[in-house]
């Protein structure tokens, strides 16, 4: 079986060098520019600028095209993701834990929520960490426009850490949960490591949040999320 290899974390002249080229538009369009152009930029040596820019292409963060002394260069997803983890850890820094309201509508799930928070290995944990028991079940609230970008911006949040377990000879995978409110009730907003609904946002609490709510499909619902 392949192992996997753990990228490592760039050096900070290295992020420098990332932060220069996404400024520069690499984020958008490859930007053409030298080795030696970059080094003054970043005061260091036009030597020492080529290693980084052989790094970060090395590790799946940048694009690279040579042509003559100029090279075209783009942000890869990868880098962008860093990125954007980068600007969180200074956001956090000087505003203080993200806080969020959206509105949603209730929708029905496939029922696997069941299956998956009846699993011995959540339910430790979910005890431990999060101080209750869930109601076997998520509530299901589908999002669009602007308040599914910032359900996914959430996802670079700190939260409560559920790990990933092994049983019965399969993986379970982990997640992250962050406090919430739905309609002023609090819960949890439950988001796994590996998920295929990008626009559906999963509630669990320990009560049956349907009842609780008195919601059906398509009822809208007040989201309040609050960072830890």
């Amino acid at each position: 079986m392949a192992v996997r290899r753990r990228r490592s974390a760039p050096k900070a002249e290295e992020l420098a060098l990332l932060r220069l080229l996404a400024l520069a538009g690499a984020d958008r369009a490859p930007v053409v520019v030298s080795s030696r152009e970059i080094g003054e930029k970043l005061g260091v040596s036009q030597q020492a600028a080529d290693n980084y820019l052989v790094r970060l292409a090395g590790t799946g963060l940048l694009s690279r095209a040579l042509g003559g002394r100029k090279q075209q260069l783009s942000l890869t997803p990868a880098a962008l993701e860093l990125l954007r983890r980068e600007y969180h850890a200074y956001r956090r820094i000087f505003e203080g834990p993200g806080h969020l309201r959206m509105r949603g509508h209730v929708v029905s799930g496939l029922g696997e929520g069941r299956y998956y928070l009846s699993q011995p290995g959540y339910v430790v944990q979910f005890a431990e960490r999060l101080g209750y028991t869930p109601y076997p079940g998520t509530l299901n609230v589908k999002l669009g426009g602007e308040d599914l970008v910032r359900l996914r911006a959430i996802k670079d949040w700190s939260g409560t850490r559920i790990d990933p377990f092994e049983a019965s000879g399969r993986t379970f995978g982990g997640a992250k949960c962050v406090a919430s409110r739905l309609n002023g009730r609090a819960c949890h907003l439950i988001m796994p490591d590996r998920t295929h609904h990008q626009d559906i946002a999963e509630f669990i609490s320990p009560e049956f949040l349907r009842g609780a709510l008195s919601v059906q499909d398509l009822d809208p619902v007040d989201i309040e999320l609050q960072e830890s």
